[in-house]
């Protein structure tokens, strides 16, 4: 490159510099009275702000300095070089999703699954965009397992992925960015592959929180487990089945993002760059792990309950020839005072001196006879 080119360019850059340094306080107030902006002449949208949580410009896998609106950071990325807008919402309103929706020219019936967050995980493919759906988890602590404990809260994250823009939607707070954005600032060469590689590190952190809450909940089952086969603290039947309960509703959130990723991955896909694929197919293997947990769990939660359930059955048998065996024991006492009972003029020994306290001691032996005939048996 010649000496007048490199100065043409220096000029250039410092050019832009200076009129986005002039620039910025008209644009800020511009957005504080809700007028035109100044730049383009056109109108704008408005943005409430109040679902918009960070709004940035990448350029070269650095962050532009600066505050943004969307169709600023938009005209910005546009007018750059191997630059593009990540833009992060939280729980958006049909207004303020339709207004970045008519910014960034997004489908309308992918900007109505993101404000209904509904959806199962899914990758669905508009003109110039893709539509990336996936069901966030975290673990909910708790001191002890009863049947109405809350184990796995979940919620939804959306990505809108485009040549220029990255837009996730984020629904719930099983999962919080902030950290996935300092991550991915402070790895600048992956940042610079473009939208699909912000895609992937949020993938990963769903995964890896997928991750974390399986080896939590396992710890959950080692305890209802150890309690289901106690004699002196049996787990109740309702928190098994609370457990199991709380276990489908991870299984939703895990299993249907097996086939979005076996897509993103495939070698024939030509959604990701090669580069990024490698990063997806990682991402993959941990979702896979995680799959073969939860259904291991599931089935071991249909064993525990079905031992418990078979455990109450004996308890309960047990208790019955208990029962039955002390009846049996006081029927003899029922018998012989019912038949002494009947006051006859005729009836042997009422005239005997000891005839009370041998009838007591005849009821007593056998009583214990009895007792002693149950008890070997296992019946008390």
């Amino acid at each position: 490159m010649s000496e007048s080119s490199v100065r043409r360019s220096r000029s250039t850059g410092v050019n832009r510099s200076l009129s986005r340094a002039w620039t910025a306080p008209v644009r800020a107030m511009n957005r504080f009275l809700g007028t035109v902006d100044g730049e383009q002449g056109g109108p704008r949208e408005e943005f409430h702000g109040s679902a918009v949580v960070d709004c940035g410009v990448y350029v070269d896998g650095k962050r532009e300095p600066g505050d943004f609106s969307p169709d600023e950071a938009l005209r910005e990325a546009c007018s750059r070089e191997n630059a593009f807008v990540w833009l992060g919402l939280h729980e958006p309103s049909q207004a303020e999703m339709a207004a970045v929706g008519r910014t960034f020219n997004l489908h309308e019936l992918a900007v109505e699954d993101a404000v209904k967050a509904q959806q199962r995980p899914k990758l669905e493919q508009f003109a110039g965009m893709h539509f990336l759906v996936l069901r966030t988890a975290r673990y909910v602590p708790h001191s002890e397992l009863t049947e109405t404990s809350q184990i796995v809260e979940t919620g939804q994250m959306m990505m809108f992925v485009g040549e220029r823009f990255l837009i996730t939607v984020r629904h719930g707070d099983a999962i919080q960015l902030a950290p996935v954005r300092a991550d991915m600032e402070a790895r600048g060469d992956l940042l610079a592959q473009g939208p699909w590689a912000v895609a992937y590190a949020v993938t990963d952190r769903v995964v890896d929180a997928y991750v974390a809450v399986a080896d939590q909940v396992e710890a959950d089952l080692d305890i209802i487990e150890e309690g289901a086969f106690s004699r002196e603290t049996g787990s109740p039947v309702q928190a098994i089945y609370q457990m199991k309960r709380e276990i489908v509703e991870f299984r939703r959130a895990v299993v249907p993002l097996q086939r979005p990723l076996a897509t993103i991955t495939s070698p024939q896909s030509r959604l990701v760059p090669k580069e990024i694929r490698r990063y997806f197919r990682d991402v993959q293997d941990h979702l896979t792990r995680t799959v073969e947990q939860v259904s291991s769990y599931d089935d071991l939660l249909n064993s525990i309950l079905q031992a418990r359930l078979a455990q109450v059955t004996v308890d309960q048998n047990n208790d019955m020839r208990k029962i039955a065996a002390w009846a049996g024991i006081s029927a003899v006492w029922t018998a012989i005072a019912g038949v002494y009972g009947m006051n006859f003029l005729h009836m042997p020994e009422t005239q005997w001196q000891y005839g009370y306290p041998g009838v007591i001691t005849i009821m007593l032996v056998i009583s214990v006879l009895l007792y002693r005939a149950f008890r070997r048996n296992g019946w008390l």
